[in-house]
């Protein structure tokens, strides 16, 4: 299995910075995709940002210019720098990876892992 603890929320006013970072691990195989996902109160989760193993990336609209998702694929952790944060950034952010972990008899598997989620409070 694959366990994903994320660090980094918190706390901040409008205009300020947070850095989360999201540690994988376990039986870990490969990852390809790692990214962030926020769920605000009453709406569904949505996609943030997301990198592949190979660094491209993808970003939603309301983050372009303001976030940066990186990865470092040594340490299996993927980072998002949110800079230039608004009150509509308030939210759980989640981590996912795609990965493929091993299994007993040497066979291995997908599987999309999701960390607890770490909650983002932007202040206006």
């Amino acid at each position: 299995q694959v366990q994903l603890v994320e660090s980094g929320g918190g706390l901040v006013q409008a205009g300020g910075s947070l850095r989360l970072s999201c540690a994988a691990s376990g039986s870990i195989f490969s990852i390809n995709a790692m990214g962030w996902y926020r769920q605000a109160p009453g709406t569904q989760r949505e996609l943030v940002a997301t990198i592949t193993s190979g660094g491209s990336t993808n970003y939603a609209d309301s983050v372009k210019g303001r976030f940066t998702v990186s990865r470092d694929n040594a340490k299996n952790t993927v980072y998002l720098q949110m800079n230039s944060l608004k009150p509509e950034d308030t939210a759980v952010y989640y981590c996912n990876a795609e990965a493929v972990v091993y299994l007993p008899g040497g066979t291995n598997r997908p599987l999309d892992a999701w960390g607890q989620g770490t909650l983002v409070t932007v202040s206006s």
